[in-house]
């Protein structure tokens, strides 16, 4: 299984970097190709310019936004792991998703039908909380949250989710609990590669 991973938080020492190296030592035991895209480390733009319109309108692609895009193609499966702030994502991968995500890649519009065209990529999502989940639930933000990126975003374009998966309270949560997290994603990295050999094989 091809896994890219698309990290985005700007300290090593926090516990998505935790995440991020629990996936692909998962990843390596189960014979996973993954490809890390760590989004601050590489200095992303975010930015989706009038220049970066013009290019797109004039058939040139800029080089940053096809090299991301061809590793999309190349995914079977794109991860993604990143802190909710200020119940969102943070803007440098928001700023990914406006810039890669583009018409005519992730999806074309015909009249007034949209037409999704990253069918057969499947998604998942790891998000931290400095909060409960149980508050992020009570409230209604988880249910946005799917909404937002699971519905408006992932399924727009065609690619199915297979987990969203939140951990509550990472900031002040004892060493148990987080290494509980870990084996929560170390399963769930086994789970997605026994979907994707299964969705293969049909």
């Amino acid at each position: 299984m091809n896994n890219l991973i698309i990290y985005a938080h700007p300290n090593n020492r926090s516990f998505n970097n935790s995440i991020l190296e629990k996936i692909i030592d998962t990843g390596n035991k189960l014979g996973h190709e993954s490809k890390v895209r760590n989004l601050y480390k590489m200095n992303f733009q975010p930015v989706l310019s009038a220049e970066d319109f013009d290019s797109i309108q004039a058939g040139e692609v800029p080089a940053d936004i096809r090299i991301e895009q061809d590793w999309i193609r190349w995914a079977d499966t794109i991860t993604f792991i990143y802190p909710i702030w200020w119940t969102s994502m943070p803007a440098i991968l928001k700023g990914y998703i406006d810039r890669i995500l583009l018409h005519g890649f992730a999806y074309a519009v015909a009249g007034d039908k949209i037409i999704p065209l990253l069918k057969g990529k499947k998604v998942v999502i790891y998000n931290t909380l400095g909060q409960t989940l149980e508050e992020y639930q009570n409230n209604g933000m988880i249910q946005s949250l799917n909404m937002t990126t699971d519905t408006g975003i992932f399924d727009f374009c065609g690619m199915k989710v297979l987990e969203h998966k939140y951990f509550g309270s990472v900031n002040t949560a004892d060493e148990n609990t987080l290494d509980q997290y870990l084996i929560e994603v170390e399963t769930i990295t086994s789970t997605v590669a026994a979907v994707d050999m299964s969705m293969n094989m049909l």
